[in-house]
């Protein structure tokens, strides 16, 4: 069984693959700047700077409500801070249109962990633009979560569905299918399950979490 340290690991590979690129662009536009002399071209690298120093900060910010201790220390995280991180990498990604459907004020910080992830590997799925639809509600003494991606081309490894659902093997879990495991693992101890569902055009993702002892109204 992969051990806490292992999945650690993983996820800190995971974060680093995803930040490189943004901040290998800030590194060359500032490297392109201090020799640019042209006004025109100085302005697309600042142009450029901030673009980069943007989508970082959208990441990080990402990164430590999704797999952190961002939220606070109470039980329950507002969803307002969840919409503006998924909100801000769609932005990002371009060409993708974000639908709400959550009605709740607040959600547990499980069940914000697994929405949050879920949605970014819905909009993973997106390489060339599309709808990402999020939506969470209680009911029942549950939380139910569920991220679509739709559009004419869906790009998604079904082993991430099948580490989603707590199927995978533990030696074929790398660090790009990490983040699935790691919220599998934060369902099934909550007594909980993540499912998928992918067909041509469609890939929906789908939790139920049990409401945390006492927050059940």
């Amino acid at each position: 069984m992969t051990s806490q340290t292992d999945l650690a690991a993983l996820l800190c590979s995971r974060l680093c693959h995803d930040m490189l690129s943004p901040v290998g662009a800030l590194s060359n536009g500032l490297e392109l700047l201090a020799d640019e002399q042209d006004d025109a071209m100085r302005q697309q690298c600042i142009e450029l700077l901030e673009q980069s120093a943007k989508i970082s900060t959208d990441k990080l910010k990402f990164f430590r409500l999704a797999f952190g201790a961002a939220g606070g220390f109470g039980d329950n995280v507002p969803v307002e801070e969840a919409q503006q991180v998924i909100a801000a990498l769609a932005a990002d990604a371009k060409r993708v249109e974000l639908n709400w459907a959550i009605t709740e004020a607040s959600l547990p910080k499980p069940a914000v962990k697994v929405m949050l992830n879920l949605a970014q590997i819905a909009l993973d799925a997106l390489v060339r633009g599309g709808t990402l639809d999020v939506g969470a509600e209680r009911r029942d003494g549950n939380v139910e979560i569920v991220a679509r991606a739709t559009a004419d081309r869906i790009a998604f490894d079904e082993s991430i569905g099948e580490a989603l659902q707590g199927g995978l093997p533990d030696h074929e879990i790398s660090s790009r299918i990490a983040a699935a495991h790691m919220v599998s693992l934060l369902a099934r101890e909550m007594g909980g399950g993540l499912q998928y569902a992918l067909s041509d055009g469609a890939l929906v993702l789908g939790g139920v979490l049990p409401e945390p002892e006492g927050m059940i109204g």
